[in-house]
Order: C-alpha cells, then structure tokens, then sequence
C-alpha cells in the first residue's frame, strides 16, 4: 500500500468516498509501476508515498489534465496532450532515484570520463 485513505483525505482537505480513494490509489500504483516495475519494496521506499499521494491527487481534482491561461481578457483553456494518470517528467525522476534506477535509463552517455585541457584551434588572421 502506497499511502492511505486517511492521508489521501488529509491531502486533499475535502470529503472523500472509499471507493475513490481506493480508485486513486490503484491509478497512481499503476503509473508508479509501470514507471518502476517491481523495483518497490514493501514498504515503500522513500520518497516514493509523496509521488504517489501527488498522482492520486492530481487524478481526483483534475482527472482530465485541463488547464487555462489568461493574459487581459483573453481565456484559453486546452487539455494536455496526454490525460489520465501521467507522471510528470520530476515525478519520473524522484521515483527512478526512489528505486535506485540511473535517471538516464534507456540513454547512452557518451561523454568522456576524463576532461583534459583546452585544446586551441589554430585559424588564419
């Protein structure tokens, strides 16, 4: 269990039913698994319950990813891309770290270990 319902209602300040607690709980450890896969620990590592709280409660207050800007009287409102229970790229990273995962997974680093001194270029005047 990634938090519980009494933590989720605390978090969000408002009344909350079982079922959408346990509904919020069960999308936020399908995000955080599909993430991590089996990499959790029971409990949780750290870090790992502030993630999932702020998933279930993204997906209870905004379920649908709509978000709106003003600039004087102009109102546009839009919809992200993707919608349903997306962690954000920071979310990605603190779990990865959570679990022990380079953050870089899936990237070749291809930097060389050792930087030596400039070295200069030589160009016609």
């Amino acid at each position: 269990m990634l938090f519980t319902t009494a933590e989720l209602r605390a978090l969000l300040g408002t009344p909350l039913s079982d079922e959408r607690a346990q509904l919020a709980h069960d999308l936020a450890d399908d995000a955080i698994c599909g993430e991590v896969g089996d990499r959790l620990s029971d409990p949780p590592q750290r870090g790992v319950k502030t993630v999932a709280l702020s998933v279930a409660a993204r997906s209870l207050t905004n379920p649908q990813g709509l978000r709106s800007e003003q600039a004087g009287g102009m109102l546009q409102s839009y919809a992200d891309s993707q919608t349903g229970v997306v962690l954000s790229d920071d979310e990605r990273r603190r779990l990865r770290r959570a679990v022990g995962m380079a953050s870089g997974a899936g990237m070749l680093d291809i930097a060389p270990g050792v930087v030596g001194p400039p070295v200069p270029v030589w160009r016609p005047v």
